[in-house]
């Protein structure tokens, strides 16, 4: 009879001639698999029809799929148990392909991670438009502005948090091993002198407290000094000791200001003997150059020295105020307090005018009073500051201005003139010590000399800006595994740049700060970060901004 199939019409028995002489005749029972798939193919060309044999059964072309049974009938039943080394093999593949998948889903949370933060979680710390140089309202920033705003975008990649804790780690040790050395050297010193060495005396030269120092000068050479002070309670006398480090092994610790009693002489202080109550974080002390012939001749050109403590034992601070009387709260004490608040309201005021355009303000300042300041000492009168303010657009009240100059032209030595650091520092402010403390230690990798001065070119080498989170975000772009269009950075309007972008964005603000288009001096490169902390919060988003591009 004829072959029916579902969808192909029966064809005439005269078509299939040719297939019914064949040699070797089709076996007695239904046909296999294959030779069904091979008959459904030849059907559906339209090849040929022809009658098969009695007892075929209809075919259905929705009937021929794959089935489990046919899988298994290929697999032999006389196969060898599997050995122990083929079934180690196994797991160990298995779990291969388990790690791959999961590091796999690993990196895919990370490049979602981004997007889910910038929508979610924005920082709050530092103004991310800011960095992005598209706010409606920043008519006021110029093109410099906006790249030196590029740097704070450090802030927004977090260091990793085990380096961090091994760079911490081994500063602390090496703080450690410092101060035991100055320690050691200072009581060799002082008991070598002493006639008759004693427990007694021993116990004597104890009751102090260490402190850590810096020179408060715009010499990179003499500000990048690491000087360690001692005050013992016992004479209410003090000494400071300079700690220089060459290579990674050789040390040497040598006096900077001979075991003596000394008395303030600048502020509301000045003839007053120092005490224990004087020494804090971020105070001041003031010495003659003439007493200490010892000193180096760039420190000697100025009539005053003037050191700024950075870090204080507390442990021994705290004890020895436990045993003396407690700090008398006088006329001084409240007249200071004033002042400070006189200070403070003034750096409000400014300081929000320069949150966004810090760099170009504070540097530009900066260069302005180097350059009116004409004999070279430092030293300009209140015309020369009111102008530099007009200049600036820097608005502080007339008032404020006066009880701001009353303060700071306390001594009758300098015939009405301000040191324009002291005036900079007390109108705008300036970072704390701990930050200050990485600004030296950028500028001391890159000064290895300890000339004072560096040039472009080896700024321009050490710079590394790959760590930058838009140029990571401008190479996941290049690789294909940047978010869409309408995904974060879409949302967000961020222009991503390349390294050479960010470095040469950098490169033309910092030349724009210096007095020589080739070399950044201390002051220049401490006035840049200067203005770049005013719109930075956090202590720890800062220490990563210059941590991440100069590597320390």
């Amino acid at each position: 009879m004829d072959l029916e199939v579902k969808g192909v019409a029966a064809s005439p028995a005269s078509q299939a001639q040719a297939i019914s002489g064949r040699e070797k005749p089709l076996q007695d029972g239904p046909p296999n698999h294959g030779e069904l798939r091979i008959l459904a193919y030849l059907c559906k060309s339209h090849f040929f029809t022809f009658e098969l044999f009695n007892g075929v059964p209809r075919l259905d072309l929705g009937s021929l799929v794959d089935s489990d049974d046919e899988e298994q009938d290929v697999i032999p039943n006389n196969l060898p148990a599997p050995t122990d080394k083929y079934k180690l093999n196994y797991q160990q593949y298995k779990t291969e392909v388990k790690e791959g998948h999961k590091q796999y889903s690993q990196r895919n949370a990370e490049k979602t991670k981004p997007q889910i933060t910038h929508q979610q979680t924005p920082r709050k710390k530092i103004d991310e438009k800011c960095v992005q140089g598209a706010e409606a309202d920043a008519d006021d920033l110029t093109t410099l502005d906006r790249k030196a705003l590029l740097q704070q975008g450090y802030a927004d990649n977090p260091p990793i948090a085990q380096r961090g804790t091994r760079r911490s780690d081994a500063e602390i040790v090496a703080a450690e091993k410092k101060k035991q050395t100055v320690t050691e050297q200072v009581m060799t010193d002082h008991l070598s002198r002493i006639k008759t060495r004693s427990t007694l005396t021993e116990n004597m030269l104890s009751h102090k407290v260490q402190f850590d120092g810096r020179v408060v000068s715009r010499n990179g050479h003499d500000a990048c000094r690491e000087l360690v002070g001692f005050f013992f309670t016992h004479d209410q006398s003090l000494t400071i000791y300079e700690y220089r480090q060459f290579g990674k092994n050789r040390t040497n610790v040598l006096p900077f200001i001979q075991k003596n009693i000394y008395c303030h002489q600048r502020g509301r202080r000045k003839g007053k003997q120092y005490q224990l109550g004087d020494f804090y974080v971020g105070a001041n002390l003031t010495f003659l150059s003439s007493d200490h012939p010892g000193l180096p001749g760039s420190i000697k050109e100025n009539t005053l020295l003037t050191l700024r403590i950075t870090n204080v034992d507390q442990i021994a601070l705290h004890s020895l105020n436990c045993r003396t009387d407690s700090v008398e709260h006088d006329d001084i004490t409240n007249q200071e307090a004033n002042d400070r608040l006189v200070f403070k309201a003034i750096q409000d005021v400014l300081r929000e005018q320069l949150h966004k355009r810090g760099v170009r303000i504070v540097t530009r300042l900066g260069k302005y009073l180097r350059q009116v300041d004409k004999e070279g000492n430092g030293l300009l009168n209140k015309a020369d500051f009111k102008q530099a303010l007009e200049v600036f657009d820097l608005e502080v009240s007339e008032n404020d201005f006066e009880s701001l100059w009353l303060i700071l032209n306390d001594n009758d030595n300098d015939n009405g003139k301000v040191d324009y650091g002291e005036f900079k520092r007390a109108i705008i402010g300036e970072m704390n010590e701990y930050r200050k403390s990485f600004v030296r230690k950028a500028f001391m990798k890159l000064d290895f000399n300890k000339t004072g001065s560096v040039s472009m070119i080896d700024i321009k080498k050490c710079y590394c800006a790959k760590k930058h989170p838009q140029v990571i975000s401008d190479l996941r772009c290049n690789q294909g595994t940047s978010f869409s269009r309408n995904g974060a950075s879409h949302i967000m309007n961020i222009r991503h740049f390349t390294e050479e972008e960010i470095k040469s964005s950098f490169l033309e603000t910092l030349k724009d700060a210096c007095s020589k288009s080739e070399e950044v001096s201390y002051g220049e490169f401490e006035d840049y970060y200067e203005g770049l902390s005013i719109g930075i919060v956090d202590d720890e988003d800062f220490v990563h901004i210059l941590r991440t591009p100069w590597g320390i």
